[in-house]
């Protein structure tokens, strides 16, 4: 079971709607598929058309009196399952400080499912916290939407300290671009030096575009509803890059 974490500690990147886009295409491919949304906005479990409610609250799953596959929810598509946010997971960090191993929590959750999925995707909220430290030494990997800044820039590397000074070591990290605006000044320069300081950073890129903001309107990933468009070329391609990087 791949876990991937979708994450960054800005808001408003396009963190959801990549975790939305690419759990889609890996369940369309076949793969046993979950998406977490952990964020208690629950904007993709609205994309999903899931009411954002987890029965017994996460007090009772990071308890352990409540298993995760007892709250998962059947999407509108084949092979494709959602856990869906809960409001109380804005005091998920409280909950979490009074387990045991406080930081490796998720991934106790998360392991009894490791038969039931291929794919599991993790809707993270924007900020640095014993949450994400859970998710950090749970996922696999990190997909990190960056857009093309000097702020957002900043946060990426505020999270290359944060690892480093908490010795979070095997964690494939895979930023890419996303929210690109080729009209702007500021993003062709950032984006055409930043390779040279990260090697790590992926090729795919993710256009600021009207298809990827109607995910809201037609509420279901885009590949969905505009599969010829720009937008799904490019979380097309950006999937297929990052099955590359984990092989």
């Amino acid at each position: 079971m791949h876990i991937l974490g979708v994450y960054n500690i800005k808001g408003g990147v396009g963190k959801t709607a990549t975790a939305v886009n690419l759990a889609h295409l890996a369940a369309t491919e076949g793969y046993r598929t979950l998406i977490w949304d952990l964020d208690p906005q629950a904007a993709a479990t609205y994309y999903f058309r899931i009411k954002p409610k987890v029965k017994g609250s996460n007090k009772r799953l990071i308890k352990g009196k409540l298993d995760l596959d007892e709250v998962v929810k059947a999407t509108d598509f084949e092979n494709l399952d959602m856990l869906p946010a809960d409001f109380s997971y804005r005091n998920m960090d409280l909950r979490l400080e009074e387990a045991k191993n406080p930081t490796k929590q998720l991934l106790k959750l998360l392991r009894p499912l490791s038969q039931a999925y291929d794919y599991v995707f993790l809707d993270c909220p924007p900020s640095i916290s014993l949450v994400s430290e859970n998710i950090f030494r749970a996922a696999e990997g990190l997909l990190l939407p960056l857009i093309p800044t000097t702020l957002s820039l900043r946060t990426y590397r505020q999270l290359l300290d944060f690892l480093e000074g908490h010795r979070i070591t095997g964690l494939e990290l895979m930023p890419f671009f996303s929210m690109v605006d080729r009209r702007k000044r500021m993003h062709l320069d950032v984006m055409k030096s930043l390779p040279d300081e990260h090697g790590e950073l992926l090729k795919a890129q993710i256009p600021y575009a009207s298809d990827v903001e109607k995910m809201g309107i037609h509420r279901m990933p885009v590949q969905a509803f505009a599969p010829k468009s720009v937008a799904a070329s490019c979380y097309q391609a950006l999937w297929l890059e990052m099955q590359r990087r984990l092989d």
